[in-house]
């Protein structure tokens, strides 16, 4: 049989007979065989927590990107229904489910990008430092099996309260002795996203032709949008800069009132994530000039954590952007932004001490 049967047949193979995932099989799978025959190029990704209301749209994009050539499917519960449900998409990626703990370092072998949206969702009522204890705790399980399996992939971390599950993670990698923290970003791209699309109403423009930086955190008051700093080049009145600073910080329990109990930002944070991990995969493949706002370990103030514009590349962040010149308004604002964002970091820190 000639070469070319035998990738068609290799290929046709790797989608119709999935690995077994059900909750107490065992796993052959190894960094070797990780990569489907027949499987696209491209970079290998594990989304933790792929059944929830973020988990089940982020992992239908991931399926529709072609720099993605392996998705694997990891969550608790649901993952047999969704792994089956999202392979039947005539995209090149190839696609697997596992389910439970016990699969869970399977899930992780060889990944070069892994995007943690687990955790529950907030409701009426509720902030997201209210998800703390129940969302602090699979955060930690999961990065103990990530610097296991795969210590040297990015990981974008969703699972809220971010301002506190990044330094929880950083601490789990390094008790590990597997931390860099160039590949930990805390996922904010969801604020940039609603910053853009709420000033783009303002000043009657497309979403896809503004560009806003936002610094700080990704929880209340510690959410600041650079005004001063929108492209293109635009001023506010005081009461706009009010009005948009204030649906920026909100506009999670914006979505969250408006479902009435019903669910939180799933789609719209879904699209962020699915934004920012292809941002990743870009500066991954070698790509240049790629800017994102993430949150990180950084050096931009004297807070060990803060989201600010990097520049990402092969190793993650390559650079940490300047803040740049801020209006009166926002060195207020990030004054008080950095106050409840160190409560937050040491909330997280000290957690892992427990």
């Amino acid at each position: 049989m000639e070469p070319n049967s035998n990738e068609r047949i290799a290929r046709i193979a790797a989608h119709i007979h999935p690995p077994n995932i059900k909750e107490h099989a065992s796993s052959s799978l190894t960094s070797f065989n990780c990569r489907a025959k027949g499987g696209s190029p491209g970079f290998k990704v594990a989304i933790l927590g792929s059944s929830g209301g973020i988990g089940q749209p982020l992992s239908m994009l991931m399926k529709m990107n072609p720099l993605v050539s392996v998705l694997h499917l990891y969550d608790v519960v649901n993952t047999p229904g969704v792994t089956s449900d999202i392979s039947h998409m005539d995209t090149s990626a190839v696609i697997r489910g596992f389910l439970g703990q016990k699969q869970l370092e399977d899930a992780l072998t060889g990944m070069d990008l892994v995007i943690i949206p687990a955790g529950i969702p907030r409701k009426p009522g509720m902030t997201r430092d209210d998800l703390f204890n129940i969302n602090a705790g699979i955060v930690k399980t999961l990065c103990e099996a990530i610097a296991k399996s795969c210590p040297k992939a990015i990981v974008n971390l969703i699972s809220n309260p971010v301002n506190s599950t990044v330094p929880i993670a950083a601490e789990v990698f390094k008790r590990a002795g597997t931390y860099d923290p160039k590949k930990l970003l805390g996922v904010t791209m969801l604020d940039v996203v609603r910053a853009n699309t709420f000033v783009a109403e303002v000043l009657g423009l497309d979403p896809r032709d503004v560009d806003v930086p936002v610094v700080g955190g990704h929880a209340g008051i510690t959410i600041l949008p650079l005004l001063s700093q929108v492209k293109p080049p635009s001023s506010f009145t005081p009461k706009e800069i009010e009005y948009l600073t204030d649906r920026i910080q909100n506009g999670g329990t914006e979505v969250v009132e408006a479902k009435a109990g019903a669910g939180s930002a799933t789609l719209s944070m879904a699209y962020a994530a699915v934004k920012f991990a292809d941002a990743c995969l870009r500066a991954l493949k070698g790509e240049s000039g790629i800017i994102e706002c993430a949150y990180v370990a950084s050096q931009v103030t004297e807070l060990p954590f803060f989201a600010s514009k990097v520049r990402l590349g092969r190793d993650g962040v390559e650079e940490f952007l300047p803040l740049g010149p801020l209006s009166d308004y926002e060195r207020e604002s990030l004054e008080k932004a950095k106050k409840e964002l160190a409560t937050s970091v040491e909330k997280g820190i000290s957690f892992t001490r427990q």
